[in-house]
């Protein structure tokens, strides 16, 4: 920041004032909810609930008391929890989850992390920014399965250049604690060969299941299938009638934007059937680090496998005005689409406030948008989503300011 005149000494980091930050913010959201609840005259309760028949609920408060709701339908939202690894138990201490990571006390001094998947790359992120060596062990080639491959790489160089290791196509066999301090064994999935890496805390970050644990599925004998997920129809009804679900307990992405719209469609075909509709190919999805990644549709992997043509446009940050005044101009924005008929296939973005720019898009591929209908629409300037613009245009023709 000197260039741009703000000069800056002495910077600390007070750890305890940012978990009471962290603390007060997850208040206040679910605070909100329980207004939203009063607001709407929604009953609730606070405790857990298992399901005893298809109509009738029963709830273990806090308190150890118990209770029964009778009901026409029952929808299940109880979302998912971290798979953990049966050689380094979590005591979400020193080998913690995405939860454990959310509550240290102390910037560790080397992070390692089990997993290159969004939310261990999320973690890792924040604690390298507050001063952690950070290690990623990712057993597959690349990082951010399920991502564009050409985004993945691009995010890897990224992160590397931020200071951030990796050791990939590699899986971690176990850790032993010496002290303050963890050894722990890594192994080459192809070549076998060992490594030992020391670090005094380690991010268990390798996948997320469906929490139903308790839940009493089997009372009903709900279908699930061999990954623990519960099968619906495509409007989300389970195998046993006026029983519904949502969200991270029915297979696909585990986003919380899309249980949300599951939550209003299962809502809407309840108070009038066949009404319901959650249009999947076009569920965003976003990676909350510096810079952000985003992206929606197809990725060119699933292009080629499935055989089909498409064009590539693409448009960098480093060409965009407020990207560059900004001095953000990592990353580009890239269009894939049909080459008879231009429209948008999908689009992943890497660079700053990507999570936001990626919804102009959503909107437009659920309109059925060409990238030609993006790039004649005005857009203001200076704006980071003049990139947009730019690469959709590239798409059937040929960015203006590139």
């Amino acid at each position: 920041m000197p260039h741009h005149g703000i000069l800056m000494d002495n910077v600390r980091v007070d750890i305890s004032k940012m978990m009471k930050a962290k603390s007060d913010a997850v208040k206040n959201l679910t605070g909100g909810i329980e207004y939203l609840f009063k607001k709407n005259n929604v009953t609730y309760e606070k405790g857990h609930g298992k399901i005893i028949s298809p109509n009738k609920v029963e709830v273990t408060r806090k308190d150890g008391s118990t209770g029964v709701i009778e009901t026409k339908n029952i929808i299940i939202a109880t979302g998912s929890e971290p798979v953990s690894l049966p050689f380094l138990p979590i005591d979400e201490q020193t080998v913690i989850t995405s939860t454990g990571a959310l509550s240290l006390t102390k910037v560790p001094k080397h992070l390692v992390l089990v997993g290159g998947g969004v939310i261990g790359l999320e973690m890792g992120s924040v604690w390298k920014r507050l001063g952690a060596e950070v290690t990623v062990v990712e057993f597959l080639p690349d990082i951010t399965g399920g991502a564009d491959k050409e985004i993945a790489k691009t995010f890897q160089k990224v992160l590397q250049k931020q200071g951030m290791k990796f050791i990939m196509e590699s899986k971690v066999l176990g850790a032993t604690k010496n002290g303050e301090l963890y050894k722990i064994e890594i192994e080459g999935v192809n070549t076998k060969a060992k490594q030992y890496l020391e670090a005094d805390v380690i991010l268990v970050a390798v996948g997320r299941r469906p929490y139903t644990t308790g839940l009493g599925l089997e009372n009903i004998n709900i279908k699930v299938n061999n990954r623990g997920f519960i099968e619906v129809d495509p409007h989300r009804r389970t195998s046993v009638p006026g029983v519904w679900a949502i969200g991270d307990v029915i297979p696909g992405p585990m986003l919380a934007h899309k249980a949300e719209d599951e939550g209003i469609a299962v809502v809407e075909d309840i108070a009038s059937p066949g009404v319901g509709h959650v249009n999947y190919d076009v569920i965003p999805s976003v990676i909350y680090t510096h810079p952000e990644v985003a992206w929606i549709g197809k990725t060119e992997e699933q292009l080629k496998t499935e055989g089909k043509k498409y064009n590539i446009g693409k448009f960098p940050f480093a060409a965009n005005s407020r990207a560059k005044t900004n001095d953000e101009t990592e990353g580009f924005v890239k269009f894939l689409s049909d080459p008879e008929t231009d429209k948008v296939l999908g689009c992943h973005m890497i660079g700053p406030n990507v999570g936001e720019l990626i919804a102009e898009v959503g909107l437009g591929m659920e309109y059925g948008a060409s990238c030609e209908d993006i790039a004649r629409t005005c857009h203001a300037h200076p704006t980071l989503s003049e990139a947009v613009k730019e690469a959709a245009m590239s798409a059937y023709s040929k960015p203006i300011h590139f």
